[in-house]
């Protein structure tokens, strides 16, 4: 199986917390609509709150198993062409 969407994913969400921390993203803008734990935590707590390296973590860690999902999906759909 291959994991190019998990890689991409991985990259992607690597690159954004990297584009944050160096402060080009100066109001956490792109943080906050692409970091999914983000989301939770700004529903469930306030975000001042929360280390933001762990923050960052959580957001490669969440990509990360979101392309793996994407790429499990790829891989079933195509086995099941395969066999039809």
């Amino acid at each position: 199986m291959s994991y190019k969407v998990t890689l991409v994913c991985t990259l992607l969400a690597a690159a954004l917390c990297l584009f944050n921390a160096t402060g080009y993203d100066p109001h956490n803008l792109f943080l906050f609509m692409l970091s999914v734990p983000i989301w939770f935590v700004e529903l469930f707590g306030d975000i001042h709150a929360v280390n933001v390296y762990f923050m960052y973590l959580l957001t490669v860690v969440s990509w990360a198993v979101i392309g793996l999902c994407c790429d499990i999906g790829i891989a079933r759909s195509a086995r099941n062409r395969s066999e039809a």
